[in-house]
């Protein structure tokens, strides 16, 4: 499917989908214990993958309304702290978190587990959160030995201490301390290299604590005890702020004259990409949150750019990007290696987009400089790569570029965000689908 985009003034009261992040932890989590009711999920298919894995260990997922990104409720009946030994492949489809995350569940069952993904999926690195799980009692290959799935994964690790680097992925600390807690040893992480996306972690450890886990930092890393229990009767998902920032950033730049565009369901959390109020006021936005009432306002502004480290935000680089070819002056985003690593090298796939559409952009290994004082978007074909964050933030670019932008994969927001060009479009933006 591909997205068309003219250039638009939109205004008006939208509502952000819920967290993304938060819904799988809160699925899985809830599997680890015996039953829990998961309002205001997130219904996509990343979120759906999650809720498959923990079916295929013995526990029951029931979605109660479908289709909309908002369903009313999860209710999930867990498998009680230890996965079985699937009865089948586990197909993790396009999302890396749900294959980490099972990764470590897996090394509990007593039997193997196998999981796989599609293409984009499987070239993801997995090697070092596979070492992790040997390292601590189980086993954990992959089977065309290159780290990447698929996978094959069991024999009941039973906890410990394990060093795993912080560089690739945050995912690979979370899934350990998810699993950890019903270890007998509980599992101790030693960070060998800076952690990257420092702030999922932080999400983990809050979600876990609603579920009454306890988790610690310590000097070198994460502490998790074992022995623990999972258990509450009721979890509410919140508002996710990667797709928020799409929505902010669309107003910042295509606002209406005297309109603001407002963002509901921001409440404060643990969520990194919070920071998006942040770039967006840096930038000279006009934006106000009202974080008691969990609303941001946005109206169109003339932007400057920022240098941006999104080492703890590597999903904010595409939104960033775009906002950097629309401000005066140069937009630095760095600390950015690892953004390589998603559903795609988002690093050179916003590069080469941008670029497309008429913006002066420099490529380094480690960070992407988009030249807006050199810049004049004008409407061209891009392609969506297979990745929702790509997809939204060319969209938003579309609003502001001369002429008809095509976004080629503009199905792919079904992972994250399935009612975008819905919201877009009722905010009063020109766009279409087919």
């Amino acid at each position: 499917m591909d997205a068309h985009v003219s250039p638009s003034r939109i205004a008006g009261r939208t509502r952000a989908p819920p967290s993304k992040s938060y819904t799988h932890r809160a699925i899985l989590a809830a599997g680890y214990g015996s039953g829990t009711t998961v309002t205001d999920p997130l219904d996509s298919a990343d979120p759906r993958a999650t809720g498959r894995a923990v079916e295929a260990f013995g526990g029951e997922v029931v979605w109660t309304d479908e289709g909309d990104g908002s369903a009313g409720a999860i209710e999930v009946t867990g498998f009680g702290g230890r996965p079985g030994t699937p009865d089948d492949v586990i197909d993790c489809a396009n999302s890396g978190t749900t294959m980490r995350l099972v990764t470590a569940a897996a090394g509990l069952t007593d039997g193997l587990a196998v999981l796989t993904g599609d293409g984009s999926l499987r070239s993801r690195p997995q090697g070092p959160l596979l070492d992790g799980v040997e390292s601590l009692g189980g086993r954990a290959e992959s089977t065309r030995r290159n780290g990447q799935a698929p996978l094959v994964v069991g024999e009941a690790m039973t906890g410990g201490t394990v060093a795993i680097p912080g560089d690739v992925s945050s995912q690979f600390v979370t899934a350990l301390l998810m699993a950890g807690a019903v270890t007998e040893a509980g599992i101790e992480i030693d960070l060998e290299t800076e952690l990257k996306s420092a702030p999922y972690v932080e999400i983990t450890r809050e979600v876990l604590a609603d579920f009454g886990v306890d988790t610690e930092r310590t000097e070198r890393g994460f502490r998790v005890p074992g022995g623990q229990s999972y258990g509450t009767d009721e979890y509410a998902v919140p508002g996710d702020f990667s797709s928020m920032s799409y929505l902010l950033a669309a107003g910042a730049v295509a606002a209406a004259e005297g309109e603001r565009v407002v963002v509901e369901g921001a409440r404060p959390s643990a969520q990194g990409d919070s920071a998006i109020v942040d770039v967006l006021d840096r930038m000279g936005a006009d934006v106000d949150w009202d974080e008691a009432a969990g609303e941001i306002a946005v109206r169109r502004s003339a932007l400057s750019g920022v240098e941006v480290d999104v080492g703890d935000t590597p999903d904010l680089l595409p939104t960033i990007a775009v906002l950097g070819a629309v401000a005066d002056g140069e937009t630095r985003i760095v600390n950015a290696e690892h953004v390589r690593y998603k559903e795609t090298d988002r690093v050179a796939a916003m590069a080469e987009s941008l670029e497309k559409l008429g913006a002066e952009v420099t490529e380094r290994q480690d960070s992407l400089t988009v030249h807006g004082g050199d810049t004049e978007l004008s409407g061209a074909t891009v392609r969506g790569r297979g990745d929702h964050r790509l997809v939204m933030a060319l969209t938003v670019a579309g609003l502001v570029a001369e002429g008809e932008t095509t976004v080629t994969g503009a199905e792919h927001v079904d992972v994250s965000f399935p009612g975008f060009f819905g919201t877009m479009g009722d905010l009063g933006a020109a766009v279409s689908t087919e």
